[in-house]
């Protein structure tokens, strides 16, 4: 399969975003809003970008369902040890803290619920694994819709779903939903991963235009624009709504995928692109360093004063990006020592 590097390229400034939006206070500097905002993109080209390169293996290869199976045990066991690495850190920390131990470990390990363990990757202080079982229940759905030549359809059914679960987020004080929670695989990662299949099988079968790339970008930055002014309009001016992804996020993500299948060496050879190419890694460590600093500012009774300065909070972002991409190489280092 011919590496694009431009996805890589693009998943640096994604996985930027997700650390940045993780550590600025919300409400503490002018233009946070809008950082938050576009950020919103960043998830969403994850998934896409999963889908992308799991339709490629499926269209090369035969044996597609050891590919699968391959995959998602490569991706349950990812999620089963860092879910217990958390656990682990948060009991630690309810014993230190020392205040009604017994009271709170039953209440930290109430939420413990096969739905929150098993769908929404809940329950501990790694609230960003919920990816992790997102992306595996998205790719065994579009495995069989890949296996009966219904990819199309699911594109319709999840493109619904996801307009449902906007309305579950950014809309939802505009309509009645019945669920609290669409932030998930039905409702969000489904659509984008289905999204990211799309492009594999339109690129295999020679279906892409061939418009500028730069077009695509053009139209990507426009959306971006849309999307930071729709969530604006929503949470400043009409009822304060905040949104995990708006209408906009769509097209913002799609026209960035075009850019990216359209300039697939841009980024090759740079740094950037190299821990671009570990963003999972860094996603999934940063929250670990980020509970952990903030304990510690907590204890040191120093918490409040530092966030609501900005040198600290620029400065507090590269450390945690740096500690978390160094930290994953480091075990990458150790894993592979390990099976020699």
């Amino acid at each position: 399969m011919e590496r694009i590097y431009s996805i890589d390229f693009i998943k640096f400034f994604a996985i930027t975003a997700v650390v940045i939006i993780h550590i600025f206070p919300l409400d503490g500097f002018t233009g946070y809003f809008i950082i938050d905002n576009i950020a919103r993109f960043a998830v969403p080209f994850f998934f896409a970008a999963s889908g992308y390169f799991f339709a490629q293996k499926m269209i090369q290869k035969d044996a597609a369902f050891l590919y699968l199976k391959t995959y998602v045990i490569k991706l349950m066991k990812i999620y089963i040890v860092w879910l217990i690495f958390y656990a682990i850190y948060d009991v630690l920390i309810i014993l230190l803290k020392g205040n009604h131990i017994q009271r709170n470990l039953i209440k930290y390990f109430d939420e413990f619920t096969f739905a929150n363990v098993l769908y929404y990757g809940k329950g501990t202080s790694g609230y960003q694994l919920w990816f992790l079982t997102a992306l595996i229940w998205c790719t065994i759905i579009l495995y069989i819709f890949i296996r009966y030549n219904r990819v199309t359809l699911l594109f319709i059914l999840s493109l619904l779903f996801n307009v449902l679960g906007v309305f579950g987020q950014a809309y939802i004080n505009f309509f009645e939903f019945p669920f609290s929670n669409t932030r998930d695989a039905l409702f969000f990662g489904l659509f984008y991963t289905t999204l990211g299949a799309i492009f594999a099988f339109n690129v295999h079968l020679k279906k892409i235009r061939k418009i500028s790339g730069f077009t695509y970008l053009f139209l990507a930055l426009i959306y971006i624009v849309i999307q930071v002014m729709e969530g604006y309009l929503l949470d400043k001016v009409l009822d304060g709504s905040h949104g995990e992804y708006y209408f906009s996020t769509i097209l913002v993500t799609a026209f960035l995928f075009y850019f990216a299948l359209n300039h697939k060496k841009i980024g090759k050879g740079i740094w950037i692109t190299k821990v671009g190419g570990n963003a999972l890694g860094i996603y999934i460590i940063h929250v670990f360093f980020l509970d952990l600093i903030n304990n510690l500012l907590k204890y040191l009774d120093i918490k409040q004063m530092l966030s609501e300065n900005l040198f600290w909070n620029i400065f507090y972002t590269i450390l945690i990006f740096i500690l978390s991409y160094y930290t994953y190489q480091s075990l990458q280092i150790v894993k592979k020592e390990m099976k020699d």
